[in-house]
């Protein structure tokens, strides 16, 4: 009898995060689900031969997921998501009413017309801890009738990536093959780190910094590289009164708290809380949190440490554990939401070598 082989399905696959990290533990995703046609553009041009259903996932059924993948059931199958979570983010209004969120029952709703064999879902802490708790605790009810499933926020920085990126983490295997899995030894679990926060002590190498954006050519605020073999370093253009803050805060201290009165916004001037906003990333640390806006100095601790402008779109990438090769498509906002709203690639990746490992003990 033929060994079955693992494959994936990737919905609300964005730019390709998940798959590109997928693909790094040796995961082979067949079929996709994404509704933006320029993050789609990306994906498709990046990640050949998968079929993608560019698609309200309202639209999208388990058949024509089955017929579009090609997985049948005599294989394995590793269903993915990570649902838009714009209205559980901590820095938006909105929470659990927003229509967006949704979209985690349709995720439900696949996991029960497909029937995988294992589910990981990805999203930000707050669908578990915050705003997103009742949604969150509803969808997952409605997983644990068919899943032994096992969710935490976890560190992007704890797997290798150059951020401090918060994210919620959920592990789910189907029930009736739980006590093989056990039988071979193995758990339901959450992937190891394989980093450690420099503070602390034991045999893991310390967290990955943002120096990782360094060694890129030059460019000034507004300008593109157009160097050969270096894609989409490309920064926004910023105000002359934007490259005075950038300046002082950089010889002064490293965030808007610094500016003098003549620099300093006055929104800002009886307000203590995001402190962040025209700051200078530290290539000591890892990055904070890539977002959609990482591309604007004002959007949070986007500065360069020693050039007048923000983050550039390969910089940020790079920070989301992209490879270089990896080209986004889209003018310069579409591109920096494209990378602030992927999974990174290498906490795709320790995912992905987790159930790597339940398929092969399965197999054995």
């Amino acid at each position: 009898m033929q060994q079955k082989k693992l494959y994936a399905i990737d919905l609300f696959c964005g730019c390709g995060g998940t798959t590109c990290g997928l693909g790094k533990a040796n995961i082979e995703v067949k079929a996709a689900v994404e509704i933006n046609p320029v993050a789609v553009k990306t994906y498709t041009e990046n990640n050949k031969g998968i079929s993608v259903i560019t698609d309200d996932i309202r639209n999208v059924s388990g058949k024509m997921l089955r017929e579009n993948s090609g997985v049948t059931k005599n294989d394995r199958l590793l269903l993915v998501a990570c649902p838009p979570c714009q209205g559980f983010s901590a820095i938006r209004k909105g929470g659990e009413d927003d229509k967006r969120n949704q979209l985690v029952f349709e995720f439900v709703r696949l996991i029960k017309e497909l029937k995988p064999d294992f589910i990981l879902m990805e999203n930000v802490a707050g669908m578990s801890k915050g705003k997103g708790r009742t949604v969150f605790s509803e969808a997952l009810g409605l997983m644990e009738e068919d899943y032994e499933c096992i969710s935490d926020v976890l560190n992007a920085a704890d797997y290798g990536v150059p951020q401090t990126r918060k994210r919620l983490v959920l592990h789910g295997i189907r029930k009736d093959l739980v006590s093989t899995i056990k039988e071979k030894g193995l758990e339901l679990s959450l992937p190891e780190k394989t980093y450690m926060d420099p503070r602390k002590t034991g045999n893991l190498p310390k967290w990955k910094t943002a120096s990782v954006i360094l060694g890129l050519p030059p460019l000034e605020a507004g300008d593109t590289c157009n160097a050969d073999g270096i894609y989409n370093h490309t920064s926004n253009g910023m105000s002359e009164t934007n490259i005075e803050r950038i300046r002082y805060i950089r010889e002064h201290g490293g965030d808007r708290r610094c500016l003098p009165d003549s620099l300093a916004l006055s929104c800002h001037k009886e307000k203590s809380g995001h402190t962040d906003v025209y700051g200078i990333m530290d290539m000591n640390k890892p990055a904070p949190t890539i977002t959609g806006g990482c591309m604007h100095y004002s959007k949070g601790r986007y500065g360069h440490p020693n050039q007048d402008r923000a983050l550039s779109a390969r910089e940020a990438a790079r920070l989301q554990s992209f490879d270089d090769k990896y080209f986004f498509y889209g003018n310069n906002a579409e591109v920096a939401l494209q990378i602030g709203n992927a999974v990174p690639v290498e906490l795709a990746k320790a995912s992905g070598e987790y159930f790597v490992s339940l398929f092969e003990a399965l197999n054995s």
